[in-house]
């Protein structure tokens, strides 16, 4: 999906990134249409240069590339694997930025890895639930995120920890390079439209921080009822 196809609003952006709902019936982040679009440009172009260049492919046959090869492409579109791991995990809109952030870190420290139909699921997958225990103070187990990803256990493990190696353990992300790539999604969504992706760690906090509150008072009232 273009970042052109985005029906989207200042409005609606706002709504979605600022005052986010934790709620069962809520809608779908803004960002995860966002980084789906950018995913499919990036597996578009790596498929071009494939086609052209003899030496992306002698490349990718590096073992350290094909770590999130799996043997058959799933049937799944970058979107809707978003929106399954969303609707299942509940994970915030800054863990999906700090997904990204990882993501992108992780194909500067292997050059020779090319995001593709057959590592793009599972690279999801492993950022994601790796990003999450950074952001989040609550987090699923393994075995549950692997389950939601179409994995197993043991084999979420594994992926977890290649990645930690291949990336040298470097997950810490301040709060200036988080803003940084809020910035280049928000150029997704519009060129020059000045739109708010998320702008600080803190709002994710706040966001939490309610979270965990209506939690608590759900608790409460199911006792005295």
């Amino acid at each position: 999906m273009a970042a052109s196809s985005l029906a989207i609003s200042p409005r609606k952006l706002r709504s979605d990134l600022y005052c986010y709902s934790y709620q069962n019936d809520a809608n779908t982040p803004l960002v995860i249409s966002v980084l789906a679009s950018l995913i499919d440009r990036t597996m578009a172009r790596n498929e071009r240069i494939a086609k052209n260049c003899k030496w992306a492919l002698t490349a990718t046959k590096d073992f350290k590339s094909r770590v999130f090869d799996c043997h058959e492409t799933p049937d799944m579109t970058i979107q809707s694997y978003l929106e399954r791991i969303f609707r299942y995990t509940k994970a915030g809109p800054s863990v999906y930025v700090v997904a990204y952030v990882y993501i992108d870190r992780f194909c500067q420290a292997n050059p020779g890895f090319r995001i593709n139909a057959r590592n793009v699921h599972r690279l999801l997958i492993t950022t994601i639930m790796v990003a999450s225990k950074y952001v989040e103070d609550m987090n699923y187990r393994n075995s549950y995120f692997a389950r939601v990803g179409g994995l197993t256990t043991n084999e979420l493990n594994h992926l977890e920890v290649e990645f930690l190696f291949l990336m040298g353990f470097k997950l810490h992300v301040n709060v200036s390079v988080f803003e940084s790539y809020c910035s280049h999604l928000e150029r997704e969504v519009s060129i020059g439209g000045g739109y708010h992706i998320e702008r600080t760690l803190r709002c994710a906090e706040e966001i939490k921080s309610r979270q965990i509150q209506e939690t608590r008072y759900n608790q409460i009232a199911r006792i005295l009822l």
